[in-house]
């Protein structure tokens, strides 16, 4: 017998309709390519979505055909999340940041038919132009007075072509696992993979960024939108903000610490989410700027992901602005929400160092992602804290596969998807990444955390970034080699940072050697690039070889 409740469809569609009636004046501040400040608001972007979506009709977009686009975080790029995908139309958001060859393969794989792209991306479009084989129109995402001069077929204008459209236009109605939107992996080896998002699982995502035990959204936020809209759908954070009417403040290319900071001050950001590397640009504008109190601002809660974060960031955050840091975990293949960093009731009487510490850690489950650890065996292990394997998830906003079935099947046969990392769980839900599988450190047999020396590392004041990767070691097998980068105008010695560690970690987990580097290389979304350290290091000798 089934209930006797209303079948609606959770459609993208919804969200911003919502948001349209019920918090139409609730302000969008975008800062544009220009550098100007644009004001909007949900009434605004509503109706200019819908002409969005009467204009891919004029471009023959049928419905599921992919959409692409290679733009920041701005009012044009948020009428194109709703207008895009509320057509019944897939929003492909393309990673900038990746190689040229790299978005090639991305938008010829995904058969995108239409191209949005920001002026600044004018250079590499007209590059990229004659090898994209399905795209039948390149739209630049500007009005016509600052239209750039390319030579490529089928260009035209945002503004023009919305301004030839009508506001009328009824949302269509479809099985709400329908696919919503394609956002490709990273790819740091081989082609990066397509992860095809439903409205189904967006709409489920984007409720549980709203629960209090994640990042508890809600209408009286200032949302500063610092991830990009092109890494994970921005963590599906302009959805939730829709679905409860929050001001959002849209960053555009402007990511530096000046910028976010006047931002921030100017209007009155509660909120933001963000990669450690961004907030270290905040903290080196601040610290060229001590007479700023950032506790002034207002600043309620920062969220951070896409890597581990060093104590030192959490305590700075609760020190100087007074805001709450909340850690999460994800991957593009979990929409991105895997697990939340929150307190429990229970650790309200711990020291500020003991509450650091548990939220040191990746975060905590969360409804709608399920965990279980498994050994090399394939047998799970308990979550006791202690035990650590490889960590699988699965969930109604978790991926089943990839686009045109790249990759083959990912699933193990009771349907968890493999996340590639080493980790433990404990008895209330916390994980604690030990490592990526292909990072950990295998010395005599032991595992060592790369994650955690990483981080220890970093909490020396003279360390601004580190990495530690595998060296070959006739003994042991492979031994850790710490990469570290110097803050500006700080000494440090070799034998100062061992000394640091030594008194920190484990004796045997102490790096062999230390070699300072000018600048380590970044994923195109802010992860450390392992793979490429590993090959520039390949021959590197250790002194205790």
């Amino acid at each position: 017998m089934l209930g006797l409740m209303q079948d609606r469809p959770l459609l993208i569609s919804s969200l911003i309709e919502h948001a349209a009636t019920y918090h139409p004046e609730r302000e969008i501040v975008a800062r544009t390519m220009e550098g100007t400040i644009h004001r909007t608001n949900y009434a605004e972007v509503h109706r200019r979505a819908k002409r969005v979506a009467n204009a891919l009709k004029t471009l023959d977009i049928d419905f599921s055909d992919r959409v692409g686009t290679l733009a920041w975080n701005t009012h044009r790029h948020l009428e194109l999340y709703f207008g895009v995908s509320g057509s019944g139309a897939v929003l492909h958001t393309v990673n900038p940041r990746l190689f040229p060859e790299q978005i090639e393969y991305i938008i010829n794989h995904a058969e995108d038919k239409v191209l949005f792209f920001d002026t600044t991306f004018a250079p590499l479009i007209e590059k990229l132009a004659p090898k994209l084989q399905s795209v039948r129109h390149f739209i630049a995402m500007t009005d016509r007075a600052h239209m750039p001069a390319l030579d490529i077929p089928h260009l035209l204008c945002y503004e023009d072509l919305l301004a030839a459209q009508s506001e009328e236009y009824v949302w269509p109605e479809f099985d709400e696992r329908s696919a919503s939107s394609l956002c490709y992996t990273s790819g740091t080896t081989g082609n990066p993979k397509g992860v095809l998002y439903s409205h189904r699982s967006t709409v489920l995502h984007s409720l549980m960024e709203c629960s209090p035990d994640t990042f508890g959204v809600c209408s009286s936020m200032c949302i500063l939108l610092a991830v990009p809209m092109f890494h994970a759908n921005a963590w599906g954070m302009p959805y939730a903000t829709a679905m409860v009417g929050a001001k959002m403040v849209m960053p555009g290319p402007y990511l530096d610490g000046q910028s976010l900071y006047e931002l921030m001050r100017d209007e009155g950001v509660t909120f933001s989410q963000a990669v450690p590397t961004v907030w270290l640009m905040l903290f080196q504008y601040l610290d060229q700027h001590p007479e700023i109190d950032m506790k002034k601002l207002g600043l309620k809660t920062i969220g951070v992901g896409g890597a581990a974060t060093p104590r030192t960031m959490i305590e700075r955050f609760e020190r100087d602005f007074g805001a709450d840091y909340v850690q999460g975990w994800g991957m593009t293949e979990t929409s991105p929400i895997g697990v939340i960093g929150r307190l429990l009731p229970k650790h309200a009487g711990l020291s500020q160092e003991e509450q650091t510490s548990v939220k040191m850690k990746a975060g905590r489950a969360v409804w709608g992602v399920g965990l279980k650890i498994v050994g090399d065996d394939g047998k799970e292990l308990p979550h006791d804290g202690v035990a650590y394997g490889h960590l699988y998830v699965r969930g109604p906003w978790i991926a089943g596969g990839y686009f045109k079935d790249e990759g083959g099947k990912v699933l193990d046969q009771d349907g968890w998807f493999p996340t590639g990392d080493i980790a433990t769980v404990d008895a209330d839900g916390y994980v604690q990444l030990v490592d990526r599988a292909k990072d950990v450190i295998k010395s005599g047999g032991e595992w060592i955390s790369s994650i955690d020396l990483e981080n220890t590392a970093i909490g020396h004041p003279a360390v601004q970034e580190a990495a530690i990767i595998a060296a070959p070691h006739p003994k042991w097998q492979e031994r850790p080699l710490l990469l570290a980068v110097k803050r500006p105008g700080k000494d440090l010695t070799r034998e100062e940072l061992l000394q640091y560690l030594g008194e920190r970690v484990a004796k045997w987990w102490v790096p062999d050697d230390v070699v300072f580097v000018s600048e380590l290389p970044h994923t195109a979304t802010g992860k450390l690039l392992k793979t490429k350290l590993r090959e520039q290091f390949r021959d590197y000798r250790l002194p205790t070889a």
